[in-house]
């Protein structure tokens, strides 16, 4: 794999000598099985301990190591570059055209057709912020199921319910939605290839850093995969929660005398309206405590990681 090579290649760049090491290590290799005693004259300690730390060699149960992904690791000790690998372990010649790994990549992070018309309804639904026909008719559809809830409670426990269902389904569109793992590679990608960069310029190597600027480049590939995976979960939790937020804003505009005043902790009593922080008014910094409470809990109670992590 491609973040097999990047090791190869890192450790190329902090020592030269690797190389060659590493071609013994090929060469001695019995089907990608290779044990210190194989390589003990040929290799230092050190440099058969680096190559396990960083993962190009992985031990196995009966004491001795396997080389991880032995193609890539053959590609870059013959002058290929990280780059110039795809997915599937293929190196172009060095020199020749090269492909970033970002490219298959991006591929799985492509929107499908209801992701976009997901996206599609949201963006149209903000319509409803602005043009009342449009509020009103989605508010009054809503009101058919929340019309009953609303008179059946105090408006405040109105908010509270509703920011509960938005978190929970918020929470479980994330969960289901956004590939963690996969957002965890992009950055472990980019923090490398960071640190790459930092050595090879205490070392003064301007071939490294001009290599090395070129991952950066199509690493920018990555942060874009990186948003798409950020951002796709975020427009079906739209599509859900502008209708809910447009009934509540609906509500505070047509029938503000049924709906009385909240008390707030710090702040006393205030009119549904009335702005609390600048023009932000009371039921909106309400229902976003609200929101933000039940979200962490439900995540805590049902753990459920939505930050990116290592696979």
């Amino acid at each position: 794999m491609v973040r097999t090579a990047e090791r190869v290649e890192s450790l190329i760049d902090e020592d030269p000598d690797m190389r060659e090491a590493l071609q013994t290590l090929l060469d001695r290799a019995d089907d990608g099985r290779v044990s210190w005693g194989d390589v003990n004259d040929d290799l230092t300690s050190g440099q058969w301990g680096r190559l396990i730390e960083r993962g190009v060699l992985e031990k196995t149960d009966d004491g001795g190591c396997v080389v991880t992904d032995p193609d890539d690791v053959a590609a870059v000790v013959g002058g290929a570059t990280a780059a110039s690998l795809t997915d599937g372990g293929t190196a172009t010649a060095a020199g020749g055209s090269t492909e970033g790994s970002t490219d298959t990549d991006d591929g799985d992070s492509s929107w499908s057709k209801y992701d976009k018309f997901a996206a599609l309804g949201a963006v149209s639904l903000f319509a409803g912020y602005s043009v009342s026909s449009v509020r009103n008719a989605i508010a009054q559809v809503l009101d058919v199921g929340l019309g009953p809830l609303e008179a059946s409670l105090p408006f405040y426990a109105v908010i509270l319910v509703l920011a509960l269902f938005t978190g929970l389904y918020s929470t479980i569109l994330q969960d289901n939605l956004m590939d963690t793992s996969k957002m965890a590679e992009y950055q472990e990608q980019l923090q490398e290839i960071q640190e790459r960069e930092k050595r090879a310029k205490e070392r003064d190597d301007e071939e490294a850093l001009d290599r090395i600027q070129e991952e950066k480049m199509d690493a920018m590939g990555d942060n874009l995969g990186m948003f798409k995976e950020q951002f796709r979960p975020m427009v079906w939790i739209m599509l859900f929660t502008i209708p809910v937020f447009l009934w509540m804003y609906w509500m505070i505009l047509v029938h503000p005398e049924q709906l009385g005043s909240i008390t707030l902790p710090l702040v006393g009593e205030r009119s549904w309206t009335e702005g609390l922080l600048g023009p932000i008014q009371a039921w909106i910094v309400w229902y976003f405590l609200c929101s933000m409470g039940f979200t962490q809990v439900i995540r805590k109670t049902f753990n459920i990681q939505t930050s990116p992590t290592s696979s």
